[in-house]
């Protein structure tokens, strides 16, 4: 980082650096990360429109901002449609979570990767330059990083992906570089690990369709929508011969994302780190920490390995503290169930098995 870039100062509930003074375009903003970040934009006073196609986003996740006429129906595929909503709403910064994400998927359609990832957020970049606006915030992953070469795995980790879902991201990352020199655009690229938990204040979190995430698995055992949990090799070279896996809490990421706006908004040009808490949980202790928080016994039951699962993957970054003055204050394993735990059973098959939209 360069010595003018200096840290972000924000405490919860509030930004002591000013606001954006204009919307902020959230671009998949009825996703799973982006409708938490969405809801502490709107509580921290920031002006904001989400832009979703609502493919794996829901409408019940941003119903406030829906009501209040700050949601665009909209598929970054259709660019006379995105640079329209540029052109109305006028945003001042774009936080970009669009993106397809199942690592097994991009394996067997690439085809998908390609176009939803790398092209639409060309389309996307293409009408930032157009509008003239300059900053945005990206969802990046340690998909870009591939295998690790350390561990923990630092901010400078080489970046060498192994799949066509980790490569789609580098892609992304490099355009906005280019972008960045070429044509005066500002970026934060936030590579996180495990993305986990749920809103504190109730009424958000993880609904996916199909569901490949570990927490969310492991609670549909103790909803009895499943009979066991698969564990995918105990053979590793780690305490307990399961995966080692870093998990960070939605409501950090959300506030990360606050942060790097911020940052990007007070003049600094770019920045790229990891988002994580620095220590991993292996599987089994996931797995017995939900019993503990859910009182069920999950039966659980071991299998062969996967294909390309690492035995751990864990953040060794700085620079989100160091620079944005980030850290991971919900992060705690049985916190993070705790949370997830409570929005799974207020919404047992997910947004749609309630009509209570709080």
């Amino acid at each position: 980082m360069s010595a003018e870039n200096k840290a972000v100062d924000l405490q919860a509930g509030g930004n002591k650096e000013p606001i954006p003074q204009g919307p902020v375009l959230v671009v998949g903003g009825a996703g799973y990360i982006g409708s938490h970040t969405v809801r502490q934009l709107d509580q921290a006073g920031v002006e904001v429109v989400v832009l979703d196609d609502l493919s794996t986003g829901h409408r019940e996740s941003i119903a406030d901002l829906d009501k209040r006429g700050a949601f665009e129906e909209v598929s970054l595929a259709d660019r006379t449609a995105v640079d329209d909503v540029f052109a109305r709403r006028k945003p001042v910064g774009v936080i970009h979570f669009a993106a397809k994400c199942y690592v097994g998927e991009s394996v067997e359609n690439p085809s998908k990767y390609y176009r939803e990832n790398v092209t639409y957020t060309w389309n996307l970049l293409e009408a930032m330059r157009t509008a003239h606006c300059r900053d945005i915030v990206f969802s990046s992953s340690c998909a870009t990083y591939g295998n690790p070469v350390e561990i923990p795995m630092t901010d400078n980790h080489p970046q060498d992906p192994i799949s066509p879902y980790g490569r789609t991201k580098l892609h992304m990352e490099h355009m906005m570089d280019d972008y960045a020199r070429a044509y005066d655009i500002r970026f934060a690229a936030l590579r996180y690990f495990n993305a986990a938990g749920a809103a504190l204040a109730g009424g958000l979190g993880e609904d996916h369709h199909p569901e490949t995430h570990l927490i969310p698995l492991i609670l549909q055992v103790a909803q009895g929508k499943r009979e066991e949990i698969l564990i995918f090799g105990d053979d590793y070279d780690t305490p307990d011969g399961t995966c080692i896996r870093d998990y960070i809490h939605v409501e950090d990421l959300g506030d990360a994302h606050l942060r790097a706006l911020s940052f990007l908004q007070s003049g600094s040009e770019r920045i790229a780190c990891n988002l994580g808490t620095g220590h991993g949980y292996s599987v089994q202790e996931v797995i017995q920490a939900a019993r503990d928080v859910t009182q069920h016994a999950i039966p659980a039951r071991i299998v062969g390995r996967r294909a390309g699962d690492p035995p751990r993957l864990v953040s060794g970054g700085t620079i989100a503290t160091e620079v944005l003055g980030w850290t991971a204050r919900h992060s705690q394993l049985r916190d993070i169930l705790r949370d997830a735990w409570a929005f799974h059973s207020k919404f047992p098959a997910g947004y749609a098995s309630s009509t209570d939209k709080s």
